[in-house]
C-alpha cells in the first residue's frame, strides 16, 4: 500500500512541490488503470516467464564464489 503523500520523506535538497489534489490522482489513476488494463490480459512472452521462474527457484548460495 502507498503511503499519503504527508508521510513520504523528501530528498535532501529537493524541491518542494505542492501535492496533487485528490481529483488529480483520483483522475491519474483512473487513466493509468484504463490505459494498463489490456496487458493484465496479454500472455508473458518468454523471456519474462523464464525470469520468473529464476525468482521462484531456490538458489544455492555455497556454489558461487
Amino acid at each position: 500500500m502507498t503511503k499519503p503523500v504527508a508521510e513520504t520523506k523528501r530528498a535532501r535538497g529537493a524541491i518542494t512541490t505542492p501535492p496533487l489534489s485528490p481529483s488529480v490522482r483520483r483522475h491519474l489513476g483512473k487513466s493509468l488503470r484504463s490505459h494498463f488494463a489490456d496487458s493484465l490480459t496479454e500472455p508473458v512472452g518468454e523471456r519474462l516467464e523464464t525470469l520468473i521462474d529464476r525468482l521462484d527457484t531456490p538458489q544455492d548460495h555455497t556454489t558461487h564464489p
